[in-house]
């Protein structure tokens, strides 16, 4: 599988799958390229499914001392200039929506789309910035897994939850290298104005960000996207992969591949 040199000489594992429009899966703080495994095999007859590695994740290089998450938007970089993808649609999940919101707005004639799977994107607004705030708050009240997954998912499909756990493991960066990214972000006005297309994906069960919150954004920000995905947790791709891919399939086609004409 193929490797993508950032612009400071950082080695990133990518994969693509299948053909078609291109979608680009950004994972969180837990996650790699193969917690995508059912989201690739589902996607990948009708779209160019590429999964990547950000530095000190899975494959790619975690040789260095510290990791800054300003950084990490340019490994998304690295990729879609690597495969020469002229119409991407970003898909983050969590904290890996702020790295892809943040390439597309580097790289806007590559990337038409972006959907911020359970998260702002990092969004500079004061009344996102209170309302994610108090959510987060409710949510360090919880043990990790179960912010994460919902508890019948962990009663019902030990194998998977222990597996979901496991994915982590093989990762060297923690969650604290990427909180940086969420600093600085782009506010409202810089998302018009970019003409990017920005989708929201929550879950309904969501223990990290609300419901709420997340229609909120989606209200304050002009021509964006919703799609609330009923009994999802914070990490629906693994818990409820069938809806989330149905829930991505239909963005990619409903965010359409030609943007307006300036």
């Amino acid at each position: 599988m193929p490797y993508a040199t950032s612009d400071d000489g950082t080695s990133l594992y990518y994969e693509r799958h299948g053909s078609g429009p291109a979608i680009l899966l950004v994972h969180g703080s837990g996650g790699h390229h193969a917690a995508w495994w059912q989201q690739v095999a589902a996607l990948r007859e009708e779209f160019t499914v590429l999964t990547v590695d950000l530095r000190g994740f899975g494959k790619s290089d975690s040789t260095m001392t510290e990791f800054d998450g300003q950084d990490f938007p340019g490994d998304v970089v690295a990729v879609l200039d690597q495969e020469d993808v002229r119409d991407a649609m970003l898909v983050g999940q969590s904290i890996g929506s702020v790295a892809a919101l943040r390439a597309g707005l580097l790289r806007p004639e590559r990337v038409t789309s972006v959907v911020l799977g359970h998260s702002l994107g990092g969004i500079s607004h004061p009344e996102l910035t209170e309302l994610a705030a108090a959510d987060r708050a409710r949510a360090v009240e919880l043990p990790v897994i179960d912010r994460l997954l919902t508890k019948p998912f962990q009663k019902e499909r030990p194998d998977l939850t222990f597996l979901f756990q496991q994915m982590g493991t093989f990762n060297v960066a923690r969650m604290a290298d990427l909180r940086n990214l969420d600093t600085n972000g782009p506010t409202l006005d810089d998302l018009t104005a970019s003409g990017l297309r920005v989708a929201f994906l929550a879950g309904e069960q969501d223990a990290v960000l609300s419901v709420g919150t997340v229609t909120r954004a989606h209200e304050l920000l002009p021509g964006s996207h919703l799609e609330i995905v009923e009994g999802a947790p914070h990490s629906m791709y693994w818990e409820t992969p069938d809806r989330y891919n149905a829930a991505v399939a239909r963005l990619r086609r409903t965010l359409t591949a030609v943007k307006d004409p300036a």
